[in-house]
């Protein structure tokens, strides 16, 4: 599955080639709870076909609604630029399906050469993290490298917002782990790529939209070098396989890198990055291990479930501290009086 802003830059490109008129729709701030977050986009054409979305339908129909109605300038007519607010009102909050007291911003932008979104598109494409200025008068943007988690601004003359490349999972090993692991990322809209060189291992299970490769690990870390929207998860429990990648990974900008193994591999595993490779305690506190979030999981596909929700937490900026890890999690069961529920380290690798 492609990653949805990626999707709707497409469509927005692809419609306007074709002579539509299109508007792209930023939100731009919320106050209170709000369907989609700030920066979240949508394309919307003349002929009424959405992209994306801004709340999950309301506000979707009510800006169809304003097309059909001749409310929403066709471009290049009139302003190219409109800024709305939905919500302020009670009945409005509940017209349009927001949350109790929530209310959103959102940005119209009529679709035209000075967007730049073509350049926009080919810059994401490259996994590059990009500013976008836009004037609010004018309708003309501005391109210029950014942050890669920026926010939106929105002034009375111009509107920042910040696009980057598709979040890439890079896993190490092709086992029933991953099977389940690359499934569940493929929904969220990562970028995958599966890396394997054992013979034993082929790519006979990989779904489409996932690349496979059988090159060392550590050499596909160095020519990959994982940038700030990168992951990292080892799964092979091998550590001529999976030590040297985390090596290399932990030197690079990737915001996650996790190996699986029960609590007492990973200890192991920590001590020979340590003792043998020279890895400091501030590289060693990148690596998350055992990876994954505590949720009891006892199968391949619970255990991938596990660790593909503390990517996301990573990815999110959620607080560390308030996730608890498999280790964590499995620590306390067994101070409980439940050490049973451990059996799962030897059965899982976890």
């Amino acid at each position: 599955m492609i990653d949805i802003n990626l999707l709707v830059l497409e469509k927005a490109v692809a419609w306007h080639n074709a002579g539509l008129p299109v508007w792209l729709v930023t939100v731009a701030r919320t106050w209170g709870s709000s369907p989609r977050p700030p920066g979240s986009i949508m394309a919307i054409n003349g002929q009424g076909q959405v992209a994306g979305s801004v709340s999950g339908g309301c506000i979707e129909d009510d800006l169809l609604d304003r097309i059909r109605e001749g409310r929403l300038q066709a471009c290049p007519g009139g302003a190219p630029t409109e800024v709305v607010r939905y919500g302020v009102q009670a009945d409005d909050a509940h017209r349009f399906g927001l949350p109790c007291g929530g209310t959103i911003e959102l940005v119209l932008e009529c679709v035209g050469p000075q967007s730049q979104l073509p350049a926009l598109l080919e810059g994401c494409r490259q996994r590059r993290c990009l500013e976008r200025h836009l004037d609010l008068e004018t309708g003309h943007a501005m391109l210029q490298d950014g942050p890669p988690d920026g926010m939106p601004q929105l002034t009375r003359s111009a509107l920042v917002s910040h696009f980057g490349p598709t979040a890439r999972l890079i896993v190490i090993g092709a086992g029933d782990t991953s099977r389940f692991l690359c499934q569940i990322a493929l929904t969220l809209g990562f970028e995958i790529i599966v890396c394997d060189p054992r013979d034993a291992h082929d790519d006979t299970w990989r779904p489409e939209g996932i690349a496979y490769t059988r090159e060392m690990p550590d050499d596909l870390i160095l020519r990959l070098q994982p940038d700030r929207r990168t992951a990292v998860v080892a799964l092979t429990h091998d550590p001529k396989l999976d030590d040297l990648a985390l090596i290399d990974a932990v030197q690079s900008d990737a915001f996650y890198i996790g190996a699986i193994g029960s609590r007492r591999n990973s200890q192991h595993r920590r001590e020979r990055l340590r003792e043998h490779f020279g890895m400091t305690d501030a590289d060693l506190a990148r690596l998350r291990g055992p990876a994954g979030i505590y949720i009891g999981s006892k199968t391949p596909a619970e255990i991938a479930l596990s660790i593909m929700a503390e990517v996301v937490a990573a990815k999110n900026g959620a607080e560390r501290s308030g996730l608890e890890n498999v280790a964590d999690g499995k620590a306390r069961v067994h101070h409980a009086g439940h050490a049973d529920t451990l059996t799962q380290d030897s059965v899982c690798g976890l």
